[in-house]
C-alpha cells in the first residue's frame, strides 16, 4: 500500500546517520537454498511509517524536509556517519549517480519512474538475479526489512540490491564491498538499509517513462566543489603534459648539440707507414710489391 497521508518522520537524523540504527525488521528465513526467485515475503513497498517516502507526503518546505539529508533532487539521502560523496558523470558532463563510501563498502540509492501500482522492483529483481548469473555470479534472493534483497557473489566484490517501490517511483538500494561484506547482519547492509528507509523521493510531475532513471541534481555547494576539483585535475594534467612536453624538447636539443659537435670535430691526420705490409707506393699511389 501507499501512504498518503503526512506524518513526522520517525527517524531523527541522528537514527538515520546511525551505522546501525535499523535492524532487520522481519523474521522471514535468510537465503533460497533453491535459487529460487520466490520469497514469501511482501515484495518492497513504501511503509508511510517508517519510510522511505514521497515527498509529498513530508510535512513543510522542502528546506525543512531536507535537513538531515543530501538533496539531490529526485532523491533526499540520510548519510551515515564518516560517509564520503562519490559522484560518477556522464560523457557530457552531468551527474549521473552519486555513491556514499563509507569505511565498509559503498551505497548507491537511485530512483526510478513506476507505474501507479507496486510490483516493479519484483520484476526487477527478478532480471538483476538472471543477470547475476549469467555474469556466473552465486545468486541467493534473501528476505529483507522490504522484501526480497537480491545477493550477487563475484570473484571481484559483494553486491546486495535493496528495492522500494512507491507511488509513481522505485528507489534501488545497492550495497558494493569485498568479500564477506553483504551479510545480512553486516555492517555496511544495515548502513545501506537504513538509508533506503530514510530517503525521500520526490517523483516531479514530468511524465518519465517506466524503468527510467530520474534526474540526479547537485546541490549547489556539492557543484561547486566538483567544479573545482575539476580543474585542479585538468590544471594538473596540463602541467604535466608541459613539463612532458619540456622534456622531451631538452633531449632533442642535446642530441642535437652532440650530433652538431660531433660533425664540427678536426679530422685526425693517419699514422699509417706508407711502407707497412712490405710494400711501397709508387707516384700513381698504389701499392707496389717490393723486391729483394
Amino acid at each position: 500500500m501507499f501512504g498518503r497521508k503526512k506524518k513526522r518522520d520517525p527517524h531523527d537524523e541522528e537514527a538515520a546517520a546511525d551505522a546501525t540504527s535499523l535492524a532487520p525488521e522481519s523474521d522471514d528465513p535468510g537465503p533460497d537454498a533453491s535459487g529460487s526467485d520466490d520469497v514469501d515475503a511482501a515484495d518492497g513497498t513504501a511503509d508511510p511509517d517508517s519510510g522511505p517516502w514521497s515527498i509529498e507526503d513530508r510535512e513543510g518546505e522542502r528546506e525543512e524536509i531536507a535537513q538531515g539529508r543530501l538533496d539531490l533532487g529526485s532523491v533526499l539521502l540520510p548519510l551515515p556517519a564518516g560517509g564520503q560523496l562519490q559522484v560518477e558523470m556522464t560523457q557530457q558532463g552531468t551527474p549521473q549517480a552519486v555513491h556514499i563510501v563509507t569505511q565498509h563498502g559503498r551505497i548507491t540509492v537511485a530512483a526510478f519512474a513506476a507505474p501507479k501500482s507496486p510490483g516493479q522492483w519484483r520484476e526487477v529483481a527478478t532480471e538483476l538475479a538472471e543477470t547475476l548469473r549469467r555474469d556466473n555470479a552465486t545468486v541467493s534472493v534473501e528476505s529483507g526489512p522490504f522484501g526480497r534483497e537480491v545477493v550477487g557473489l563475484t570473484a571481484g566484490g559483494e553486491l546486495r540490491f535493496i528495492g522500494v517501490d512507491g507511488y509513481r517511483w522505485m528507489i534501488r538500494g545497492v550495497a558494493t564491498g569485498p568479500a564477506g561484506s553483504v551479510g545480512a547482519e553486516s555492517p555496511l547492509v544495515q548502513q545501506a538499509r537504513a538509508v533506503v528507509a530514510g530517503t525521500i523521493v520526490d517523483r516531479g510531475s514530468d511524465p518519465h517513462p517506466v524503468r527510467t532513471p530520474l534526474p540526479v541534481t547537485l546541490p549547489q555547494a556539492l557543484a561547486q566543489q566538483l567544479a573545482a576539483a575539476q580543474q585542479q585535475q585538468q590544471a594538473a594534467q596540463q602541467q604535466a603534459a608541459q613539463q612532458q612536453a619540456a622534456q622531451q624538447q631538452a633531449a632533442q636539443h642535446a642530441v642535437a648539440r652532440q650530433q652538431a659537435a660531433q660533425s664540427a670535430a678536426p679530422q685526425q691526420p693517419s699514422t699509417e707507414d706508407p711502407n707497412a705490409g712490405g710494400g711501397r707506393r709508387g707516384p700513381s699511389g698504389s701499392a707496389m710489391q717490393q723486391l729483394g
